[in-house]
């Protein structure tokens, strides 16, 4: 499972500044994006999650000066949510360096066109955040009338060629199910937030969920990168020989 950090990017800046020495007293603080994402690659982060808070506000990418900023420093992958809401927005965050785009739900779970659109543009690349939260998915105003369930939700876009879904306010007794329908169909599934200790991160490896979006826990200290990554690292194979 891959631990991926994520920077929520405002006017240009991380919402959080990262002090990787706080709790020694050693190091400088900072709240730009490209040090931030520098700090944990040089850990071995194997990807960055950036998510533009204002361009989620204005449906179009905003922090595309952070977001090149952040490419010419790392070269892993840069996964970019918020503003990504359509295809020209899509080509717009991939002009800035992003790799990666999530595209909210809401904005193609009943429109396959537009969804025909954004896979065209950004094809196995492209995710769809998903607000796991029961209440959210049955206040939308559905077509039919009816509000499916979750797996029923993720089954269908993936039907329709989504290949990786990050998922936010999950629960655990969920994902069982999503994980089975994603290794049914080849998909590739992530998770935003719910995570504030390693056993939890233990737990979560266990079903076989790809990867997680770590934001505040690795800035306030709460999870250790390293630690974390060393933990779920697998152990080597007991008398396993080199060829």
């Amino acid at each position: 499972m891959q631990l991926i950090p994520s920077i929520d990017l405002r006017a240009g800046r991380s919402r959080l500044v990262y002090w990787p020495g706080a709790s020694t007293g050693q190091g400088t603080p900072t709240d730009r994006p490209e040090r931030i994402a520098r700090a944990f690659v040089e850990l071995g982060a194997p990807a960055i999650h950036l998510v533009d808070l204002d361009g989620a506000v204005r449906g179009v990418p905003v922090a595309s000066a952070a977001i090149a900023a952040v490419a010419r420093t790392v070269a892993v992958p840069l996964q970019l949510a918020g503003g990504a809401d359509g295809p020209e927005q899509i080509e717009l965050a991939f002009a800035a360096g992003a790799t990666r785009v999530v595209v909210p739900l809401w904005r193609v779970v009943e429109d396959d066109p537009l969804l025909a659109a954004c896979l065209a543009v950004a094809g196995d690349w492209l995710a769809v955040g998903v607000d796991a939260r029961a209440d959210r998915l049955r206040d939308y105003p559905w077509r039919s009338g009816r509000s499916p369930a979750l797996g029923d939700v993720l089954s269908r876009l993936a039907d329709r060629g989504v290949r990786r879904f990050v998922l936010s306010h999950w629960a655990t007794a969920e994902l069982e199910e999503v994980v089975a329908m994603g290794a049914a169909r080849d998909v590739g599934l992530q998770l935003a937030g719910g995570i504030s200790g390693t056993e939890r991160l233990a737990e979560v490896a266990a079903l076989g969920i790809d990867g997680v979006l770590l934001g505040e826990a690795l800035f306030n200290g709460t999870i250790d990168y390293t630690a974390a990554a060393t933990m779920l690292r697998p152990a080597p194979v007991s008398g396993a020989s080199e060829v």
